[in-house]
Protein backbone atom coordinates (compact mmCIF):
# COMPACT_ATOMS: atom_id res chain seq x y z
CA UNK A 1 0.00 0.00 0.00
CA UNK A 2 1.01 3.27 -0.90
CA UNK A 3 0.48 6.41 1.41
CA UNK A 4 0.64 10.14 -0.02
CA UNK A 5 0.52 13.36 0.74
CA UNK A 6 -1.78 16.30 -1.22
CA UNK A 7 -0.83 19.54 -0.61
CA UNK A 8 -3.35 22.47 -2.32
CA UNK A 9 -2.05 25.30 0.12
CA UNK A 10 -4.80 27.41 -0.44
CA UNK A 11 -5.68 29.72 2.55
CA UNK A 12 -9.19 30.93 2.46
CA UNK A 13 -10.30 34.57 4.32
CA UNK A 14 -10.59 33.69 7.79
CA UNK A 15 -8.06 30.55 7.58
CA UNK A 16 -4.87 29.63 8.35
CA UNK A 17 -2.52 32.31 6.89
CA UNK A 18 0.11 31.37 4.21
CA UNK A 19 2.80 32.47 6.17
CA UNK A 20 1.57 29.60 8.61
CA UNK A 21 0.86 26.83 5.97
CA UNK A 22 3.88 26.66 3.91
CA UNK A 23 6.03 26.39 7.16
CA UNK A 24 3.50 23.78 8.64
CA UNK A 25 3.39 21.08 5.05
CA UNK A 26 7.43 21.65 5.46
CA UNK A 27 7.00 19.85 8.75
CA UNK A 28 4.58 17.36 7.86
CA UNK A 29 6.55 15.79 4.67
CA UNK A 30 9.50 15.78 7.27
CA UNK A 31 7.40 13.74 9.34
CA UNK A 32 5.84 11.65 6.56
CA UNK A 33 9.45 10.89 4.84
CA UNK A 34 9.82 9.01 8.53
CA UNK A 35 6.64 7.75 8.28
CA UNK A 36 7.17 5.98 5.21
CA UNK A 37 5.22 7.66 2.92
CA UNK A 38 6.04 6.94 -1.19
CA UNK A 39 5.31 10.47 -2.17
CA UNK A 40 4.01 14.64 -1.89
CA UNK A 41 2.13 15.74 -4.66
CA UNK A 42 1.55 19.50 -5.35
CA UNK A 43 -1.55 21.26 -6.91
CA UNK A 44 -0.87 23.77 -9.46
CA UNK A 45 -3.59 27.07 -10.08
CA UNK A 46 -3.36 30.64 -10.83
CA UNK A 47 -5.78 33.35 -10.96
CA UNK A 48 -7.06 31.94 -7.48
CA UNK A 49 -8.82 34.00 -4.48
CA UNK A 50 -7.76 31.54 -2.20
CA UNK A 51 -3.64 31.38 -3.02
CA UNK A 52 -3.36 27.95 -4.53
CA UNK A 53 -0.46 27.29 -4.57
CA UNK A 54 0.96 28.19 -8.09
CA UNK A 55 4.68 27.31 -7.97
CA UNK A 56 5.05 23.41 -7.56
CA UNK A 57 8.40 22.91 -8.65
CA UNK A 58 9.49 25.64 -5.95
CA UNK A 59 7.42 23.49 -3.17
CA UNK A 60 9.05 20.23 -4.49
CA UNK A 61 12.24 22.12 -3.85
CA UNK A 62 11.81 22.65 -0.49
CA UNK A 63 10.57 19.20 0.85
CA UNK A 64 13.64 17.75 -1.11
CA UNK A 65 15.82 19.55 1.27
CA UNK A 66 13.71 18.60 3.95
CA UNK A 67 13.86 14.66 3.69
CA UNK A 68 15.52 11.51 2.35
CA UNK A 69 13.32 8.99 0.85
CA UNK A 70 9.97 10.11 -0.38
CA UNK A 71 9.80 11.12 -3.70
CA UNK A 72 7.81 14.72 -4.94
CA UNK A 73 5.77 15.57 -8.01
CA UNK A 74 3.53 18.38 -8.89
CA UNK A 75 0.49 16.76 -9.58
CA UNK A 76 -0.51 17.97 -12.17
CA UNK A 77 2.50 21.00 -13.44
CA UNK A 78 0.66 22.58 -16.33
CA UNK A 79 2.91 22.32 -18.95
CA UNK A 80 1.84 24.62 -21.51
CA UNK A 81 2.12 27.15 -19.05
CA UNK A 82 5.50 26.83 -19.01
CA UNK A 83 8.78 27.05 -21.38
CA UNK A 84 10.07 23.92 -22.02
CA UNK A 85 14.19 24.28 -21.83
CA UNK A 86 13.29 26.80 -18.59
CA UNK A 87 11.47 23.26 -17.32
CA UNK A 88 14.07 20.71 -18.58
CA UNK A 89 16.72 23.18 -17.00
CA UNK A 90 14.91 23.04 -13.21
CA UNK A 91 13.92 19.51 -13.22
CA UNK A 92 17.47 18.44 -13.96
CA UNK A 93 18.48 20.32 -11.20
CA UNK A 94 15.72 19.30 -8.88
CA UNK A 95 15.74 15.57 -9.99
CA UNK A 96 19.66 16.40 -8.93
CA UNK A 97 19.75 17.92 -6.01
CA UNK A 98 16.89 15.35 -4.68
CA UNK A 99 18.63 12.19 -5.65
CA UNK A 100 16.58 11.23 -7.98
CA UNK A 101 13.44 11.27 -6.23
CA UNK A 102 11.73 14.36 -8.43
CA UNK A 103 9.15 12.96 -10.69
CA UNK A 104 6.99 15.19 -13.24
CA UNK A 105 3.29 15.00 -13.39
CA UNK A 106 2.66 16.58 -16.10
CA UNK A 107 -1.27 18.50 -17.18
CA UNK A 108 -2.94 20.67 -20.58
CA UNK A 109 -4.94 22.81 -17.92
CA UNK A 110 -8.39 23.78 -18.81
CA UNK A 111 -9.27 27.36 -17.00
CA UNK A 112 -9.45 30.23 -19.64
CA UNK A 113 -7.88 32.46 -17.39
CA UNK A 114 -5.03 30.90 -16.39
CA UNK A 115 -3.80 30.75 -19.96
CA UNK A 116 -4.62 34.26 -20.35
CA UNK A 117 -2.76 35.53 -17.34
CA UNK A 118 0.20 33.98 -19.62
CA UNK A 119 -1.04 35.30 -22.91
CA UNK A 120 -1.11 31.33 -23.69
CA UNK A 121 -3.90 30.04 -26.14
CA UNK A 122 -5.97 27.51 -24.12
CA UNK A 123 -6.60 25.39 -27.68
CA UNK A 124 -2.91 24.67 -28.11
CA UNK A 125 -2.96 23.01 -25.27
CA UNK A 126 -2.44 19.87 -26.04
CA UNK A 127 -0.07 20.01 -29.16
CA UNK A 128 2.20 22.18 -25.95
CA UNK A 129 2.14 19.14 -23.90
CA UNK A 130 3.42 16.49 -26.60
CA UNK A 131 6.13 19.38 -27.15
CA UNK A 132 6.92 19.48 -23.90
CA UNK A 133 7.56 15.89 -23.34
CA UNK A 134 9.97 15.75 -26.97
CA UNK A 135 11.40 18.65 -25.81
CA UNK A 136 12.49 16.84 -22.34
CA UNK A 137 13.14 13.69 -23.85
CA UNK A 138 15.70 15.86 -25.78
CA UNK A 139 16.97 17.95 -23.01
CA UNK A 140 17.97 15.61 -20.35
CA UNK A 141 20.48 13.72 -23.07
CA UNK A 142 22.69 16.67 -22.79
CA UNK A 143 23.08 16.84 -26.44
CA UNK A 144 22.16 19.32 -28.53
CA UNK A 145 18.64 18.94 -31.18
CA UNK A 146 16.81 21.17 -32.93
CA UNK A 147 14.36 23.23 -31.09
CA UNK A 148 11.95 25.72 -32.76
CA UNK A 149 15.10 26.69 -35.73
CA UNK A 150 18.27 26.81 -33.25
CA UNK A 151 20.51 24.67 -31.78
CA UNK A 152 20.00 24.42 -27.94
CA UNK A 153 21.26 21.84 -25.21
CA UNK A 154 20.45 21.85 -21.64
CA UNK A 155 22.73 21.08 -18.82
CA UNK A 156 23.22 19.10 -15.66
CA UNK A 157 22.40 16.01 -17.21
CA UNK A 158 19.62 14.38 -14.72
CA UNK A 159 20.65 10.85 -13.96
CA UNK A 160 18.26 9.25 -13.60
CA UNK A 161 15.97 11.40 -15.61
CA UNK A 162 12.65 12.28 -14.01
CA UNK A 163 10.19 10.21 -14.73
CA UNK A 164 7.25 12.02 -16.69
CA UNK A 165 4.13 11.05 -16.05
CA UNK A 166 0.52 12.80 -17.72
CA UNK A 167 -2.57 13.66 -16.27
CA UNK A 168 -5.75 13.70 -17.44
CA UNK A 169 -9.60 12.90 -17.05
CA UNK A 170 -10.39 11.92 -20.30
CA UNK A 171 -10.12 8.47 -22.60
CA UNK A 172 -8.07 10.34 -24.84
CA UNK A 173 -5.70 11.80 -22.33
CA UNK A 174 -5.29 8.20 -21.09
CA UNK A 175 -4.22 7.14 -24.42
CA UNK A 176 -1.99 9.98 -24.46
CA UNK A 177 0.10 9.23 -21.36
CA UNK A 178 0.31 5.52 -22.83
CA UNK A 179 1.97 6.64 -25.71
CA UNK A 180 4.50 9.43 -24.46
CA UNK A 181 4.84 8.93 -21.26
CA UNK A 182 6.28 6.73 -18.99
CA UNK A 183 2.70 6.54 -16.68
CA UNK A 184 -0.43 7.73 -15.61
CA UNK A 185 -2.22 10.28 -13.22
CA UNK A 186 -5.38 8.50 -13.09
CA UNK A 187 -8.26 10.52 -11.47
CA UNK A 188 -10.91 8.77 -9.54
CA UNK A 189 -12.71 7.48 -12.32
CA UNK A 190 -11.07 3.90 -12.48
CA UNK A 191 -12.59 3.80 -16.05
CA UNK A 192 -9.65 5.72 -17.52
CA UNK A 193 -7.42 2.97 -16.41
CA UNK A 194 -8.39 0.74 -19.21
CA UNK A 195 -7.48 2.79 -22.69
CA UNK A 196 -4.26 3.29 -20.93
CA UNK A 197 -3.01 -0.13 -20.25
CA UNK A 198 -5.05 -1.28 -23.59
CA UNK A 199 -3.02 1.65 -25.40
CA UNK A 200 0.36 0.63 -23.88
CA UNK A 201 -0.18 -3.34 -24.58
CA UNK A 202 -0.65 -2.65 -27.91
CA UNK A 203 2.36 -0.31 -28.42
CA UNK A 204 4.15 -3.20 -27.13
CA UNK A 205 5.10 -0.97 -23.81
CA UNK A 206 5.11 -3.47 -20.44
CA UNK A 207 2.14 -4.12 -18.86
CA UNK A 208 1.26 -1.56 -16.42
CA UNK A 209 -0.85 -3.89 -14.76
CA UNK A 210 -4.61 -3.47 -13.44
CA UNK A 211 -5.19 0.14 -12.00
CA UNK A 212 -4.54 1.05 -8.36
CA UNK A 213 -7.21 0.78 -5.79
CA UNK A 214 -7.51 4.65 -4.51
CA UNK A 215 -8.81 6.02 -1.21
CA UNK A 216 -11.29 9.12 -1.26
CA UNK A 217 -9.99 12.21 -2.56
CA UNK A 218 -10.08 13.78 1.36
CA UNK A 219 -9.86 10.85 4.11
CA UNK A 220 -9.54 12.28 7.80
CA UNK A 221 -9.41 10.03 10.95
CA UNK A 222 -10.92 10.86 14.14
CA UNK A 223 -11.86 9.23 17.48
CA UNK A 224 -14.98 11.83 17.42
CA UNK A 225 -16.20 12.00 14.06
CA UNK A 226 -19.17 14.52 14.51
CA UNK A 227 -16.59 16.87 16.36
CA UNK A 228 -14.12 16.48 13.62
CA UNK A 229 -16.92 17.00 10.86
CA UNK A 230 -17.88 20.02 12.43
CA UNK A 231 -14.53 21.72 12.64
CA UNK A 232 -14.23 20.44 8.82
CA UNK A 233 -17.08 21.62 7.37
CA UNK A 234 -15.79 24.69 6.43
CA UNK A 235 -12.90 24.00 4.82
CA UNK A 236 -14.72 21.08 3.02
CA UNK A 237 -17.13 23.63 1.32
CA UNK A 238 -14.44 25.86 0.66
CA UNK A 239 -12.72 23.31 -1.38
CA UNK A 240 -15.39 22.31 -3.21
CA UNK A 241 -16.73 25.44 -4.05
CA UNK A 242 -13.51 26.56 -5.12
CA UNK A 243 -13.13 23.73 -7.78
CA UNK A 244 -16.45 23.52 -8.85
CA UNK A 245 -15.87 27.51 -9.96
CA UNK A 246 -12.82 25.94 -11.43
CA UNK A 247 -14.25 23.18 -13.59
CA UNK A 248 -17.55 25.52 -14.40
CA UNK A 249 -14.78 28.11 -16.35
CA UNK A 250 -13.13 24.94 -17.71
CA UNK A 251 -15.89 22.77 -18.74
CA UNK A 252 -19.30 24.97 -18.74
CA UNK A 253 -20.06 22.75 -15.40
CA UNK A 254 -18.67 21.62 -11.91
CA UNK A 255 -17.10 18.04 -12.62
CA UNK A 256 -16.16 15.31 -10.75
CA UNK A 257 -16.98 15.69 -7.12
CA UNK A 258 -17.33 19.33 -6.96
CA UNK A 259 -20.53 19.27 -8.68
CA UNK A 260 -23.97 19.32 -7.15
CA UNK A 261 -24.22 21.23 -4.34
CA UNK A 262 -21.81 22.27 -1.80
CA UNK A 263 -23.32 22.34 1.59
CA UNK A 264 -22.82 20.28 4.47
CA UNK A 265 -25.67 17.75 3.24
CA UNK A 266 -23.76 17.12 0.05
CA UNK A 267 -20.69 16.94 1.92
CA UNK A 268 -21.28 14.50 4.12
CA UNK A 269 -22.75 12.70 1.42
CA UNK A 270 -20.13 13.05 -0.89
CA UNK A 271 -17.92 9.71 -0.89
CA UNK A 272 -15.09 11.82 -1.98
CA UNK A 273 -14.46 12.97 1.21
CA UNK A 274 -14.51 11.00 4.43
CA UNK A 275 -14.14 10.96 7.82
CA UNK A 276 -13.71 8.18 9.58
CA UNK A 277 -12.77 6.08 13.02
CA UNK A 278 -9.30 4.67 13.48
CA UNK A 279 -10.90 0.57 13.12
CA UNK A 280 -12.97 2.37 10.46
CA UNK A 281 -9.66 3.64 8.17
CA UNK A 282 -7.87 0.35 8.65
CA UNK A 283 -11.00 -1.50 7.13
CA UNK A 284 -11.18 1.12 4.24
CA UNK A 285 -7.06 0.89 3.83
CA UNK A 286 -7.37 -3.82 4.02
CA UNK A 287 -10.27 -2.73 1.64
CA UNK A 288 -7.61 -1.64 -0.81
CA UNK A 289 -5.09 -4.04 -0.92
CA UNK A 290 -2.05 -3.61 -0.83
CA UNK A 291 -1.43 -2.50 -4.01
CA UNK A 292 -3.96 0.40 -2.92
CA UNK A 293 -3.55 4.30 -2.67
CA UNK A 294 -4.41 6.31 0.79
CA UNK A 295 -4.01 9.86 0.05
CA UNK A 296 -4.35 12.81 3.13
CA UNK A 297 -4.81 16.61 2.52
CA UNK A 298 -3.90 17.90 5.82
CA UNK A 299 -4.01 21.45 5.11
CA UNK A 300 -6.74 21.33 2.83
CA UNK A 301 -8.85 24.78 2.87
CA UNK A 302 -6.40 26.01 5.69
CA UNK A 303 -7.36 24.07 8.37
CA UNK A 304 -4.97 24.24 10.83
CA UNK A 305 -1.70 22.70 11.33
CA UNK A 306 -2.20 22.13 15.21
CA UNK A 307 -5.59 19.69 13.99
CA UNK A 308 -3.85 18.40 11.30
CA UNK A 309 -0.44 16.84 13.60
CA UNK A 310 -3.70 15.64 15.54
CA UNK A 311 -4.83 13.62 12.93
CA UNK A 312 -1.82 12.54 11.54
CA UNK A 313 -0.53 11.21 15.09
CA UNK A 314 -3.71 9.21 15.31
CA UNK A 315 -3.03 7.73 11.92
CA UNK A 316 0.29 6.58 12.90
CA UNK A 317 -0.61 5.59 16.01
CA UNK A 318 -3.55 4.12 15.58
CA UNK A 319 -4.15 3.03 12.01
CA UNK A 320 -1.17 2.85 9.87
CA UNK A 321 0.34 -0.29 11.57
CA UNK A 322 -2.54 -2.38 10.86
CA UNK A 323 -2.33 -1.42 7.05
CA UNK A 324 -1.27 -4.04 4.22
CA UNK A 325 2.18 -4.23 3.13
CA UNK A 326 3.47 -0.63 2.36
CA UNK A 327 5.55 0.52 -0.37
CA UNK A 328 8.56 2.65 2.07
CA UNK A 329 10.11 4.65 -0.13
CA UNK A 330 13.94 3.46 -0.50
CA UNK A 331 16.83 5.95 -0.84
CA UNK A 332 18.04 6.75 -4.51
CA UNK A 333 21.92 4.95 -5.21
CA UNK A 334 22.55 8.33 -5.93
CA UNK A 335 22.65 9.36 -2.70
CA UNK A 336 26.23 8.76 -1.01
CA UNK A 337 26.41 5.71 1.18
CA UNK A 338 26.04 6.61 4.84
CA UNK A 339 24.16 9.90 4.58
CA UNK A 340 21.02 8.86 5.54
CA UNK A 341 19.05 8.62 8.50
CA UNK A 342 18.03 5.01 9.60
CA UNK A 343 14.71 4.28 8.24
CA UNK A 344 12.53 4.39 11.33
CA UNK A 345 8.71 5.70 12.12
CA UNK A 346 9.83 6.79 15.76
CA UNK A 347 9.89 10.43 15.08
CA UNK A 348 6.60 12.18 16.51
CA UNK A 349 4.87 15.33 14.73
CA UNK A 350 5.82 18.36 16.40
CA UNK A 351 3.76 18.96 19.86
CA UNK A 352 0.64 21.53 19.54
Amino acid sequence: MELHLVFELRSPAGTTPHRELYPAMLDISAWADEAGFACVNFGEHHVSESGYNPSPLVTCAAVAGRTMRVRMRPNVLLAPLYDPLKLAEDSAVLSLASGGRFELALGGGYRPSEFAMFERRLEDRWAAIGEVVQVLRHAWTGEPFRYRDRTVFVRPVPDPPPRIVLGGASPAAARRAARIADGFSVPHDARLWKPYRETCLTLGKPDPGPAKALGPVFLWIAEDVEAAWKMLMPYVLSQMDEYGRFTTEGHGEARGPYRGQADAAAARANPAYQVLTPGQAITLGKSLGPSGLLLFNPLMGGIPPHEAWRMLRLFESGVQPFLPDQDICTISSSRPSGSAPKATRTRAPPSS
